[in-house]
């Protein structure tokens, strides 16, 4: 039997998720401009960083520091109590789509848990436009992030094997070892390709195999954010 959900106290208040560009600031919508004007509060990651983007918009609220840094716990209960209290307020990440490789998941389920509503706007994020300016098939795709860890091996055996179209997200002190890595696991031939500081003034996009990529970064040392792109394994 499905389970009875309490009805939503009139006062809550809501959250909204508003992605913020990952480079170019006229890749912001007018609605994410217009929301973030009216909002009660401003959640994220890093103060200074929101700082410098609000006042390029004009844009004057109190900031709620949220991150998975020290007790992050304490501060999500924090943004929880004042929607309950009828606070509208705005999430936002340091690029991007909250919640896509950021601590906005965790805020989001416990409103979700909590009955105040959740709302996202459309809006920028790195993964989908890396996607598509690769030229790799993009019917079917995996979105990895930044690999654990804990779990690198297992999952470059899991990417080794897939036949969707795999995104990772990486530093770039690790970019030379990822390719090695991959390499060593028998993907030389694989299709791939490396997009750097996407939309950003040095943006940059390298296409080959995973063996020509190693050959065109193996002398340089890339720096900003990259993200890999490789193809799926055929299918015999």
């Amino acid at each position: 039997m499905p389970a009875i959900l309490e009805p939503k106290s009139e006062d809550s208040g809501k959250l909204i998720l508003v992605p913020t560009p990952i480079g170019n600031l006229d890749d912001i919508t007018l609605r994410a401009i217009n929301v973030l004007k009216k909002v009660d509060w401003i959640v994220c990651e890093d103060t200074n960083h929101s700082k410098k983007l609000l006042a390029h918009f004009q844009i004057s609220k109190p900031l709620l520091q949220y991150h998975e840094q020290g007790n992050y716990l304490k501060k999500l209960q924090q943004i929880v109590q004042r929607l309950h209290q009828g606070s509208t307020i705005a999430l936002i990440t340091s690029a991007g789509t909250p919640s896509i490789s950021d601590p906005g998941y965790a805020l989001i389920r416990e409103c979700i848990n909590q009955k105040i509503d959740v709302e996202c706007l459309p809006g920028p994020t790195a993964l989908i436009p890396a996607l598509v300016v690769s030229g790799l098939p993009t019917n079917r795709f995996v979105f990895e992030g930044f690999l654990s860890p804990s779990k690198r091996k297992k999952r470059l055996l899991e990417i080794a094997q897939e036949f969707r179209t795999t995104i990772i997200y990486e530093s770039p002190l690790r970019i030379h070892r990822l390719l090695n890595e991959l390499i060593q696991l028998g993907l030389s031939s694989r299709k791939g390709c490396i997009i750097r500081e996407l939309t950003k003034r040095f943006e940059e996009i390298l296409r080959g195999s995973l063996l020509e990529l190693l050959e065109q970064i193996q002398s340089r040392e890339l720096k900003g954010e990259l993200i890999v792109i490789i193809e799926g394994k055929e299918k015999e």
